[in-house]
């Protein structure tokens, strides 16, 4: 059984910060990337960012200065900072994880909205 538990989420102004968090507990073994896509209504699912075990990143461009993404391989957790938060990243949020022999998993997602 493997699950991924997604935390962070909530309600925040234009501008401001939030943190995800993901971790993956289970019969889950040979991680090599870990990430965030999200989902905006009636939007289809899209890349936010992603870090593999070496720590190479991939951003959206959307997001490219603004959020960071980090993890603890050790811990197989995935953290992401979401800096000057704009209206347009209201989503739902979804943490992905890929292993070898390639299998993927997603996690059930967390709400993220940004409103004054």
């Amino acid at each position: 059984q493997v699950q991924l538990v997604e935390s962070g989420g909530g309600l925040v102004q234009p501008g401001g910060s939030l943190r995800l968090s993901c971790a993956a507990s289970g019969s889950i073994f040979n991680i090599v990337r870990m990430g965030w896509y999200r989902q905006a209504p009636g939007k289809q699912r899209e890349l936010v960012a992603t870090i593999t075990t070496s720590g190479t990143t991939d951003f959206a461009d959307s997001v490219k200065g603004r959020f960071t993404i980090s993890r603890d391989n050790a811990k197989d957790t995935v953290w992401l900072q979401m800096n000057s938060l704009k209206p347009e990243d209201t989503a739902v949020y979804f943490c992905k994880v890929s292993v070898l022999p390639l299998r993927i998993y997603w996690g059930q997602g967390t709400q993220v909205t940004v409103s004054s």
